[in-house]
């Protein structure tokens, strides 16, 4: 497709992307406050004040004369005391909503107004730190790079039998690679507004070809826009000079313009586009671009992307190439990432259909594969590996005429290569990669679990006397009593003792938490719970309950993050059972 979009990352400024590396740094080590308290994260405060008094009378320290015990309790009590001050207050609940727990460590908070909204207080924290950032800004680069392979593989479907009978070796068929691109930039955060990018590439195609070698240096000027100067030098074209504005004129509009001045041997060649783009609506983007150089034109598109679907339709009129184009692309939503595409693009050069799959292979790559069949161009068949920010091209060229074979092993032939390769070598790369990271993640954090299953058999020990005062009232009214609670990995096809192995014991926890015949646990990790811990980190988990209400056995599966009600009609086991 030869029409590209050059403003659509534009709208974003590039320092932009600073939160989202900063809050890499508070996924750990952060204790879910609303899990220990057991309150939806959009709980009143009357919601956290019932539920901050019933912890607190379960762990006051007053209530144990046991100095071991009463130690345990203070921790806990403490515990406690500090999710629910963070929890009630909204200045620091915003924080901590955005940042986690050691957003509310950054010093600088005292002196930000506490009426602030969460996207002030971002804002806020992006200031503090921006010394911090200045400095990882200045050993970081961003390394792209793209290597495309032609190949000519058409004596595959069209050729003469008979004009190589004579010639040893002749009956196999001839494929060579004609043409090669590679193109390498990595940038150079100077300040925290100014970025200098480095950018090459070399071509050849048929025994020919050139490379050109290029410098830009990026603005940031404000909020709404940024500029950037290239210069440039090649073996084929020769110097340029280059100039690129972007900004954003409204919330909702922005506006790109680029001019350029090429010294070529048949002399200069000026060039000038000018591109604005309006959202149309919360998924939908209008593009209008004017182009005047070497290859003049007016192009207009509309892009609809939605979680589900991306739509493209664009119309060019041009003295070179004029076309009407329309893509579809549609997503699947698996782990994998999969999705169908198929796009219909006409014009003086003549017509082309595309359709292919794309889909996400490991952590870091994604492969697609793209069938071309056009008039007269023919039919290719096009490979493409994403590799972090490493892309890798493999455009073969089959034949070209429209020969059904050729359509027919081009689509056929890539899925039942990739389902081979998934099968053999994909999956159990991943598993082995993903076995190797979970047992090094248990390495690190085994300290830090060995501490929180401390605190946790500490608070069941501080659980005992509750409990055996709340079963005795449920059972004088024939309530809610927790017989069983298991928590942890539960694996069907195994003996007891290994199933053990993967979970714990948290009949006393849950039985503390039932009031007035009720046990309610919100949507999150029950890790968090008073007298839970994760007993097999990084692997999912359930919780497995058998209870008795009103005299009948219930029992209830439940994942980790799901919420979860007791008593319920659907859970009550069947006399027969």
């Amino acid at each position: 497709m030869s029409f590209q979009i050059t403003g659509g990352v534009g709208g974003t400024i590039p320092n932009a992307n600073m939160a989202a590396s900063l809050d890499d740094d508070f996924e750990s080590d952060n204790q879910d406050y609303y899990s220990l308290l057991n309150v939806r994260k959009e709980a009143t405060l009357e919601e956290l004040k019932a539920s901050y008094r019933r912890l607190c009378m379960l762990y006051h320290p007053d209530k144990h004369r046991d100095p071991e015990l009463k130690s345990q309790a203070e921790q806990l009590f403490n515990q406690v005391h500090q999710a629910y001050e963070v929890l009630s207050d909204a200045h620091s609940r915003s924080i901590y909503d955005i940042f986690g727990k050691k957003g509310l460590e950054v010093e600088g908070w005292e002196v930000v107004e506490r009426k602030r909204t969460p996207a002030e207080i971002r804002e806020e924290y992006e200031r503090l730190q921006r010394e911090r950032e200045e400095r990882r800004l200045q050993q970081r680069t961003n390394p792209k790079g793209t290597i495309s392979v032609g190949v000519d593989a058409t004596d595959l479907f069209d050729r003469y039998d008979e004009d190589f009978e004579e010639i040893p070796g002749g009956g196999f068929p001839h494929i060579e690679i004609n043409k090669m691109h590679i193109s390498q930039s990595i940038e150079a955060p100077l300040t925290n507004s100014d970025t200098a990018v480095l950018s090459g590439s070399l071509s050849t195609h048929n025994g020919n070809g050139g490379g050109n070698i290029n410098m830009t240096v990026r603005r940031v000027t404000s909020a709404k826009g940024w500029g950037e100067v290239e210069l440039g030098a090649g073996d084929i074209l020769g110097p340029l000079i280059g100039l690129k504005v972007f900004r954003n004129l409204t919330p909702r509009c922005f506006l790109t313009a680029q001019c350029g001045l090429q010294f070529s041997p048949r002399g200069l060649r000026p060039s000038c586009s000018l591109m604005t783009a309006r959202h149309l609506d919360q998924n939908t983007m209008g593009y209008l671009q004017w182009r005047w150089g070497p290859n003049s034109a007016m192009t207009t598109s509309l892009v609809r992307d939605t979680k589900s679907s991306h739509f493209t339709l664009a119309l060019q009129l041009g003295v070179a190439h004029s076309y009407l184009m329309m893509s579809y692309q549609y997503k699947f939503q698996d782990e994998d990432q999969t999705k169908v595409k198929g796009s219909v693009k006409t014009g003086w050069f003549g017509t082309v259909v595309e359709y292919g799959a794309e889909r996400k292979i490991s952590r870091h790559s994604v492969l697609s594969a793209t069938v071309s069949i056009g008039v007269p161009q023919g039919v290719t068949l096009k490979i493409k590996l994403a590799r972090a920010s490493q892309t890798y091209l493999f455009p073969v060229h089959l034949t070209d005429q429209l020969l059904p074979s050729a359509v027919f092993y081009a689509t056929v032939g890539p899925l039942l290569v990739y389902l081979a390769i998934h099968r053999l070598i994909i999956i159990p790369y991943t598993q082995a990669q993903k076995e190797q990271e979970l047992e090094l993640h248990r390495k690190s954090s085994s300290a830090d679990i060995a501490k929180k299953k401390h605190e946790a058999e500490s608070a069941v020990l501080l659980m005992q006397e509750s409990v055996r005062r709340i079963i005795e009232g449920e059972e004088s009214k024939m309530g809610l009593i927790i017989l069983n609670a298991w928590y942890g990995k539960f694996v069907s096809d195994t003996s007891l003792k290994q199933e053990k192995a993967k979970v714990i014991d948290v009949t006393v926890p849950l039985q503390c938490l039932v009031k007035d015949s009720k046990l309610i646990l919100t949507e999150a990790s029950k890790a968090g719970l008073p007298g839970f811990y994760d007993p097999c980190v990084g692997e999912e988990k359930s919780l497995k309950l058998l209870y008795q209400f009103r005299g009948a056995m219930h029992q209830v599966i439940s994942a980790d993050t799901e919420s979860l009600r007791l008593p319920k009609q659907s859970h009550r086991i069947e006399s027969e059972s």
